[in-house]
């Protein structure tokens, strides 16, 4: 069993031999009053939600607790309160059917969701990870052994998306609402600067400046711009933000002669970065490969796979081990 908590989503799954029997994940609604998310709220919600969301995943997988072997749970990155719930229910387990515990960085996770369909990637591949805290360009060479090539010097993927859609007035969260308005949009209609950085990084923060700045110019030259062009805005953000990534992505392939290519995190679920990769991946002859919607976002399923990893090398944690909300995992840095 893996347990996921890392923020708002309160996620069990059951693993078998390497296969997902159940993946079950209750949202939290009440953050969206607030405009993202309320920490304190979110670890409440999780001592609410684990129990019957457990409860589920065994049901749906037609699995007693007796049958465990194991229980994996995220560790970090993540909000202090959220973890400790995931980790404390986890360690409880553990402790009474007296099986293993199994600590999972989460990011890790989201590289190793590309491993839970049967279409897998060969190794190495390269994985692009594009969430709300976190970008990042990742060489994975075994499940267990990663090297991160490329990252954010400032802001994440996601929090532009967020930022934006801020700006624009929508409501939280607002990166699926820009994809969505994107969808009728014309993207090339407010040419938004991509950054010059070198190498393999990302910055995100120059063009988050850019939006804002464009964004009250035309409102104060136009009264009611956003309205009248909110689908070609949002599809003229989105498609910038979508040509950083695979800018730099298509520079690490070349680099490393990698041609199984994935993306995964939360961002992988924008519809413009799907289709954009896949298109890609045909001019360039990759094998790319993108997980299903329920893997994209924050789940316990891609706990569960990476903890299975993890298990065949009997790589378990103590009672005594802790959540961080920041620590990086044992990942080799080119």
């Amino acid at each position: 069993m893996a347990i996921e908590s890392s923020c708002d989503e309160t996620s069990a799954s059951i693993c078998r031999d390497g296969n997902i029997l159940s993946n079950i994940t209750a949202t939290q609604k009440v953050h969206e009053a607030y405009g993202g998310v309320v920490p304190e709220l979110a670890s409440r919600a999780h001592i609410q939600h684990i129990v019957p969301t457990v409860d589920q995943a065994l049901m749906t997988a037609g699995c007693l607790l007796e049958e465990l072997n194991a229980v994996g749970f995220t560790q970090a990155p993540g909000l202090i309160g959220s973890l400790l719930v995931g980790s404390q229910f986890a360690k409880s387990l553990s402790l009474s059917l007296e099986i293993p515990l199994i600590a999972v960085h989460h990011m890790q996770a989201h590289v190793l969701a590309n491993l839970i369909s049967p279409e897998k990637p060969a190794f190495p591949f390269l994985c692009l990870t594009v969430s709300g805290g976190h970008t990042q360009i990742v060489i994975c060479h075994s499940p267990l052994k990663m090297e991160l090539v490329g990252e954010t010097l400032d802001d994440a993927a996601g929090e532009a998306f967020d930022k934006s859609a801020k700006l624009l007035g929508l409501p939280y969260p607002g990166g699926p609402l820009i994809d969505q308005y994107a969808q009728s949009g014309n993207p090339r209609r407010f040419p938004f600067p991509e950054p010059q950085i070198p190498g393999l990084d990302f910055s995100f923060s120059g063009l988050k400046t850019a939006i804002l700045y464009f964004l009250q110019e035309q409102k104060a030259n136009e009264p009611g711009f956003i309205e009248k062009n909110l689908p070609d805005i949002c599809a003229s953000i989105q498609f910038r933000i979508v040509s950083i990534l695979l800018n730099k992505l298509k520079k690490a392939a070349t680099q490393t002669g990698i041609r199984d290519i994935c993306i995964a995190g939360g961002v992988s679920a924008n519809s413009w970065l799907r289709k954009s990769l896949k298109e890609l991946g045909e001019k360039l002859g990759w094998k790319t490969y993108i997980p299903k919607f329920e893997y994209c976002t924050d789940n316990a399923a891609m706990i569960a796979i990476t903890a299975y990893f993890k298990y065949l090398e009997k790589d378990f944690a103590t009672l005594n081990v802790s959540v961080s909300a920041r620590t990086e995992w044992c990942i080799e840095k080119k």
